[in-house]
């Protein structure tokens, strides 16, 4: 059986799925700007990439602007409950995405899947949030992926995402005309302090990611809500 999420043949389909019709038809929605890429030189797999989450624009734009060689084999965690209930959605978003499924409601019917994931070298995309935000500001962050690269010993990427949520708000399904500007801002790679819990290094990532989205002109000054799971 093909492992489709380490397998050179997918990765190649994928790729051709990603940057020969995603990436386009994004650049023809909204105008990207990118800054950070120098700080991802001395990244290697695994990691788990982490970013702020307002729109669906969201993972097309790390996934598509994120260098190569790092979004290769990239692996999104996707809400089980929307991707994966239908199977024309379930379809898509495995080619383009390389997703797997990620429980919002507790029952964890697939638990220990990103932590396998790792363990083989595949890095992960994770919005911590657990969702996207329906205001555009970033909303607490659920413990889990911080909790993983602890367990896992591997770094996080923080990425801020800035403006997608005024190009393409939640619940509508194309961007907005006249190709609004969105800004991907890459940090460096954050390791877990010694003894440091889940809570607190979910609480780094996110005031390092609130950090990079007001360290463009764009981005507008935005906080974490109080009361990080």
């Amino acid at each position: 059986m093909v492992d489709r999420f380490s397998s050179k043949g997918v990765a190649a389909v994928r790729f051709v799925a990603q940057r020969g019709f995603l990436k386009p038809v994004v650049r023809s929605t909204v105008k990207v700007s990118v800054h950070g890429e120098e700080r991802l030189e001395q990244l290697r797999p695994p990691f788990i990439v982490v970013a702020n989450h307002a729109s669906h624009l969201d993972a097309p734009l790390i996934l598509g602007w994120l260098p190569r060689k790092h979004s290769r084999y990239l692996a999104a965690g996707a809400a089980a409950d929307y991707f994966f209930d239908v199977w024309w959605r379930k379809w898509l978003t495995t080619l383009f995405f390389s997703a797997f499924a990620v429980e919002r409601n507790g029952e964890r019917k697939r638990g220990g899947t990103s932590r396998r994931l790792l363990e083989r070298g595949v890095p992960l995309l994770i919005f911590p949030e657990g969702g996207r935000s329906k205001s555009g500001g970033i909303r607490p962050f659920k413990r889990g992926a911080a909790a993983l690269a602890i367990a896992a010993e591997v770094p996080c990427v923080p990425v801020a995402l800035v403006g997608t949520s005024t190009a393409m708000p939640s619940g509508v399904s194309w961007p907005k005309r006249g190709r609004p500007p969105v800004d991907v801002v890459f940090g460096a790679p954050m390791l877990p302090e010694p003894d440091e819990s889940p809570a607190e290094f979910s609480a780094r990532l996110a005031d390092e990611i609130v950090r990079l989205h007001t360290s463009v002109p764009s981005g507008a000054v935005v906080h974490v809500q109080k009361g990080t799971r």
